[in-house]
């Protein structure tokens, strides 16, 4: 009988990514076999049309990930969002 091995994933940043890219805000919507994530930033200054205010934007990056992936990423989140309130003292925001 095979012993079950434990696996370690080792990520590597490549130097050209490692600046990142900054979004004002996120787009996440899902095929059949994926979600996909739409980081945007805005282009230009708020303007009105009729009766709305458009704000232009233009993606940043698309990310793509697997639905086996999605509780994962939620788990990272609800992690790094906790220590993030336990070191700056800062709140969500109530809705």
């Amino acid at each position: 009988m095979a012993e079950q091995q434990t696996q370690q994933i080792q990520v590597k940043m490549p130097k050209e990514l490692a600046g990142g890219n900054y979004a004002d805000f996120i787009r996440a919507w899902h095929t059949s076999d994926a979600f996909i994530l739409d980081f945007a930033t805005f282009t230009e200054p708020p303007h009105a049309d009729e009766d709305k205010v458009i704000l232009d934007a233009v993606v940043v990056s698309r990310v793509r990930i697997p639905p086996s992936q999605v509780f994962e990423l939620m788990k990272a989140l609800e992690q790094q969002l906790s220590m993030w309130e336990r070191e700056t003292g800062a709140r969500k925001k109530k809705e």
